[in-house]
């Protein structure tokens, strides 16, 4: 019953992540282009500097936003934050029930670097911490009015990261602190910068002081910044189910082509949005294409020589000692004692070992994913005899 009410926990916190993360994300995706949309009219209220009209569900709808501020303030004013507080929140929340619960399954691969599943969790949140600060210092140097060299920066920062990640953790953790790192990014901007500014704007006027458009300008950056790093982030946060993502021994190298797939197709979809002509930006997406392609050819399988003659009893007793204890009827790993074996894979007969082939050579074998963290110190001679016996006929 203890494994039972912890999956019923962990699946509700996931659907209340995909849930606030959903209205995070279509609010960011509307606003930014809403911005991109408002045209100047002829006839305008005092302080307008754009409007748009937009029709939805059968209602036609009229914008309009303010250069600074308006002249007063309804007091119904909403504020959109506790989407972004709720998904970093939840995200947050998860991290710590899949991970941090059982770090020395999760984060830790001895072959990558021998540490305490505590030692692990303790790096997870530092490194999450810096990596705000690192953004934020960049963001604060006098690369915030050099638009582009700002943006190949905090690529670098992504990259970098990436490649101190698959140096510490395991690759599926490695990856994982990737999306953490970004999201957490993204959450401390609308938490640090964009309201707090946002609020001294609002302050101002209520004053009846005349606000200071820089603070504008800052969160109107910020803002963009989520908008760019959302798609990269959203595949971060589930490549753990895709073990050729994290499995490759440059994967960070991975993240810098899902960063760029994700940041160009979403340059493009915006200067549209702004009223270029596709045909100007056009090259974005081409571009977005050979980085995904790169991506695919730099995880693909690579060929093996598998040794001859292994036998049924050889592939059996390789899964019994590094698979059965969590994949069994009744697992006996610490992890999952008590419940159902993880995605109801079960591999301890030959049968089942050949019913779940192609994950098995997906996980083990092409991919180092399983063992967790390789906690059963799974061989590289093992895995390859094991990739010869699942590759008979």
């Amino acid at each position: 019953m203890g494994a039972f009410a912890v999956d019923w926990i962990n699946l509700g916190l996931r659907w209340f992540h995909l849930v606030v993360g959903i209205a995070w994300i279509g609010a960011s995706f509307h606003f930014i282009w809403l911005d991109f949309s408002l045209r100047a009219r002829e006839r305008m209220n005092e302080g307008v500097s754009g409007t748009s009209w937009m029709v939805h569900g059968g209602g036609f709808y009229h914008v309009e936003k303010y250069g600074v501020a308006p002249a007063t303030l309804p007091p119904d004013l909403h504020w959109f934050k506790w989407e972004a507080y709720l998904t970093f929140l939840s995200g947050f929340g998860l991290l710590v029930m899949q991970y941090y619960w059982n770090a020395s399954a999760f984060l830790v691969d001895p072959a990558v670097l021998d540490m305490s599943g505590a030692e692990a969790v303790i790096i997870s949140v530092l490194t999450l911490g810096a990596g705000w600060f690192a953004y934020d210092a960049l963001c604060r140097s006098p690369l915030r009015d050099r638009t582009e060299l700002l943006a190949l920066s905090v690529f670098a920062l992504i990259v970098g990261a990436a490649f101190v990640f698959t140096h510490v953790f395991s690759g599926r953790g490695a990856f994982i602190h990737v999306g953490a790192m970004v999201g957490t990014i993204m959450a401390a901007n609308v938490f640090a910068v964009i309201i707090p500014n946002q609020k001294i704007i609002t302050a101002d006027l209520l004053a009846g002081r005349t606000p200071d458009p820089r603070y504008g300008k800052i969160g109107k950056q910020r803002s963009l910044h989520n908008n760019y790093l959302t798609l990269p982030v959203l595949l971060f946060m589930v490549s753990n189910h895709y073990a050729f993502l994290y499995s490759h021994p440059q994967s960070w190298l991975v993240v810098a082509l899902i960063v760029l797939t994700g940041g160009l197709v979403r340059h493009f979809l915006n200067r549209v949005d702004a009223g270029d002509e596709p045909k100007t930006v056009a090259w974005a997406l081409p571009a977005a294409a050979v980085a995904m392609a790169a991506a695919i050819v730099w995880t693909a399988p690579r060929g093996a020589a598998y040794p001859a003659g292994v036998t049924d009893a050889d592939a059996l007793k390789i899964t019994q000692t590094h698979c059965a204890m969590c994949h069994a009827a009744k697992p006996t790993h610490e992890a999952f004692r008590g419940g159902e074996p993880p995605k109801g894979v079960m591999l301890d007969t030959v049968a089942n070992i050949r019913r779940h082939a192609a994950q098995v050579n997906a996980q083990a074998v092409q991919g180092r994913a399983m063992p967790l963290g390789n906690e059963t110190k799974m061989t590289d001679d093992e895995r390859a005899r094991l990739g010869a016996w699942l590759a008979q006929p």
